[in-house]
């Protein structure tokens, strides 16, 4: 592709990225709280689409400008803190039928991001590099054991606790989860911008992430060969292009709120449609926190699988977990400050099967974490645990 060609696709990207989500928030503006008809849903439904691929290009501008694992952590947080108003606003107008609304929407973030996004990472990284996939065990055993202890105090304890009937915290037990949830939080965080930011990194050669080589491996793995005998670039091509210009990034961090505001927000315009062909088909109300958990991360899921695509597994692996727990540490402190005000019980422990399948998740990823390598095989076993997670929630 010649130059002109080149600068006339990115300039054509730039003004659908830079309208499209302006737009979707007007059509979001124009719909709140209305009854919309056929038509303007399928409207709505346009411009959720399009408002994810233009998060997603947001998303990676600014990753590309601040470099990794920072660029993870911003569409991780982003979308985490939009969910978790989006999750606030329903609670609040759902009635009894809202309390077990945070916990199928956090079980569920849970699910897509360990098995659906790894899994679908791994698998497309797999395919891309001679079916193997690698990537730096010691951050990512890091973020899974952060994900598991979340998961562990805030969705499987409620259902063992005696303080109160039924699978809720007490009080003080609610307290107790939201306060350690955002000090493991900000521990992981810490860790992963500041402390051990090189674990967190992209694996390029011969199991090190960018960086960490030094004499003549140092500068092969700047530019030479990957680990599997690949030239970077195969993989990494954009790794180490210039990074955009400081006015496109500023462009960027004031688009992708704008972005993920009309995502969610046109996620809760089609819930209502969602919800009465839930109720039509005779499924769980559960299933509604499913399909809204699948839109809302979306952009991530479209991130992480052509990072993966790049060779750069680290960096979905980042995104996955990193959703996951921005997800739980963020999530359970909000609701826990809002049921001051929130009516009606909030329950958030686990039934018996998304108890099995959340320690089978676990388990899972540990044995695909721990050797910092995966096959095909474990691609697929994460995908097969998703599947079972959405058809065990359609048909309990």
């Amino acid at each position: 592709m010649d130059t002109g060609t080149h600068d006339g696709t990115a300039r054509l990207t730039r003004q659908w990225t830079t309208w499209l989500p302006v737009v979707s928030v007007a059509v979001l503006a124009a719909g709140w709280g209305r009854d919309l008809p056929g038509p303007a849903l399928a409207v709505v439904g346009v411009c959720l689409i399009g408002s994810v691929l233009c998060a997603v290009h947001h998303a990676e501008v600014v990753a590309h400008r601040v470099g990794e694992p920072l660029g993870s952590l911003v569409l991780a947080v982003a979308v985490t803190v939009i969910e978790v108003g989006l999750i606030v606003m329903l609670m609040a107008g759902g009635g009894d039928k809202a309390s077990t609304y945070a916990r199928d929407t956090v079980f569920a973030a849970v699910m897509i991001t360990c098995n659906g996004v790894v899994g679908l990472s791994v698998l497309v990284a797999a395919l891309r590099r001679h079916r193997v996939a690698v990537f730096n065990a010691e951050g990512s055993g890091g973020a899974l054991a952060t994900v598991t202890t979340l998961a562990t105090m805030t969705l499987v304890l409620p259902t063992f606790t005696t303080g109160r009937p039924g699978a809720q915290f007490t009080g003080a037990q609610l307290a107790f989860a939201a306060v350690a949830s955002l000090c493991l939080y900000a521990l992981f965080v810490t860790v992963q911008t500041v402390r051990h930011r090189d674990y967190f990194l992209p694996v390029v050669r011969d199991g090190l992430p960018a960086g960490r080589g030094d004499g003549p491996g140092g500068s092969e793995s700047a530019g030479g060969k990957g680990s599997d005998g690949d030239s970077d670039s195969d993989g990494d091509g954009d790794a180490h292009a210039p990074p955009p210009a400081a006015r496109d990034a500023w462009w960027s961090v004031g688009l992708l709120p704008v972005a993920l505001v009309a995502v969610v927000g046109n996620a809760k315009l089609v819930s209502p449609a969602i919800e009465d062909g839930v109720e039509s088909a005779g499924l769980p109300h559960a299933v509604v926190g499913v399909v809204i958990a699948l839109l809302v991360l979306l952009p991530e899921t479209l991130a992480a699988v052509r990072a993966a695509a790049r060779g750069r597994v680290q960096t979905s692996l980042n995104l996955a977990y990193g959703s996951a727990i921005a997800s739980i540490g963020l999530t359970v402190p909000s609701i826990a400050l809002a049921s001051i005000w929130l009516s009606g019980p909030l329950v958030l422990g686990l039934g018996a099967v998304h108890l099995v399948l959340l320690v089978l998740t676990a388990v899972v990823s540990a044995l695909t974490v721990v050797p910092g390598r995966a096959t095909l095989l474990q691609g697929g076993v994460h995908l097969v645990l998703f599947a079972a997670f959405v058809f065990l929630s359609i048909s309990p």
